[in-house]
C-alpha cells in the first residue's frame, strides 16, 4: 500500500515547529502536521506571525526532508469571514502545507455552504485543500454531513477529512466511508480508542484533544476502516495523550505511533491480499 505518514500536531503538541519537524524524521515520518489558529482555548501559536521561527521550520524541513502535510484550524463560524484567513492560508503555502484542517460550527446550513465555498476558493488559490472533519460535537456531526456540504460546494479544493476517532463515535459507518468520492479524501487521521465511551459533548473533545490510544491499543477496526479508504492517502497519525507528555519523550511516543500505524496497514493488506 502506498500510504505516506504525517506526524500529527496532537501527537507532539508540546514540541516547537522545528523540533516536530525533526522529531517526524527521526520516527521515519514523511510529513508533519502544525498548528497555525487554536482549536478552543489553546495557543496562541507563534508560527503564524513570527519569521524567524517560520525560517527556523523551514530550514529544519530542508535538512530532513519532512514536508508539511496539513496545518490547523479553521472553524467555519456564522461570523466566518474567508479574507480572515488570508495569514494562515499565506503562512500555509511559504511552508509548502497542501491541506487545511476545517471544521463547521454554524448550525445555518446554506451560510456555512457559502462560506465554506468561498473559503475552497482561497485555499485552491493558495495551494491548497480544506479538508471538513465531520465531529460528533459540531455542526457536521458524521461522515454523511460532510458529504452533503462537499457535494454542494463542488469544488476541487473541497474534501472530507476521516477521523478514527470521529467515525468511531457518530453516526459513520464503514459503507458510508467506502461510498465517499475517492477524489474528495486527501488524508485521513488514524489513532484508536475505548469502545465504552463518555458520548458527552465534553467527554467527546477532552478525548479527542488529549486521551486517544495508538493504533491498535482500542476497540476501533482501524484496518476495516482502511479497507474503506483510499489506499494512497496520507495518514496523519493523530494520538493526542496529554497525560504521557513530560513523562515519555516526544520521539519515543512518534515512533510508537508509527510502528504501530504500519501495523495496522500490514494487517490491512494483507486482509485485503496485497503486500504489506
Amino acid at each position: 500500500m502506498a500510504y505516506r505518514y504525517s506526524l500529527a500536531f496532537l501527537t507532539v503538541a508540546e514540541l516547537s515547529p522545528p523540533q516536530a519537524v525533526r522529531v517526524a524524521a527521526e520516527a521515519g515520518f514523511d510529513l508533519v502536521g502544525l498548528r497555525l489558529l487554536p482549536a478552543g482555548t489553546d495557543g496562541p501559536y507563534p508560527l503564524l506571525t513570527d519569521r524567524a521561527l517560520l525560517d527556523e521550520t523551514r530550514q529544519a524541513m530542508r535538512e530532513t526532508g519532512v514536508q508539511v502535510g496539513d496545518v490547523e484550524i479553521v472553524k467555519i463560524t456564522p461570523a466566518f469571514h474567508p479574507a480572515d484567513t488570508l495569514r494562515l492560508l499565506e503562512r500555509g503555502a511559504e511552508l509548502g502545507a497542501r491541506n487545511i484542517l476545517t471544521a463547521g460550527y454554524d448550525p445555518d446550513r446554506a451560510r456555512m455552504t457559502e462560506s465554506y465555498g468561498r473559503f475552497c476558493e482561497l485555499a485552491h488559490q493558495h495551494g491548497m485543500t480544506a479538508d471538513l472533519e465531520f465531529m460528533p460535537w459540531t455542526d457536521v456531526p458524521d461522515v454523511t454531513a460532510a458529504a452533503e456540504l462537499v457535494r454542494a460546494v463542488a469544488h476541487p479544493a473541497a474534501g472530507v477529512l476521516v477521523d478514527a476517532l470521529h467515525v468511531q463515535r457518530s453516526d459513520s459507518p464503514m459503507e458510508a466511508i467506502a461510498a465517499l468520492d475517492p477524489a474528495w479524501i486527501h488524508y485521513a487521521q488514524l489513532c484508536d480508542g475505548p469502545g465504552v465511551y463518555d458520548a458527552s459533548p465534553e467527554g467527546l473533545i477532552a478525548t479527542a484533544r488529549g486521551h486517544r490510544l495508538m493504533p491498535g491499543d482500542g476497540d476501533f477496526d482501524c484496518a476495516g476502516l482502511l479497507a474503506a479508504l483510499p489506499k494512497d492517502i496520507v495518514l496523519s497519525v493523530e494520538v493526542a495523550q496529554t497525560d504521557r507528555i513530560g513523562k515519555v519523550p516526544a520521539l519515543h511516543r512518534a515512533r510508537e505511533a508509527m510502528e504501530k500505524s504500519r501495523a495496522i496497514t500490514g494487517e490491512a493488506a494483507r486482509a485485503a491480499g496485497l503486500p504489506a
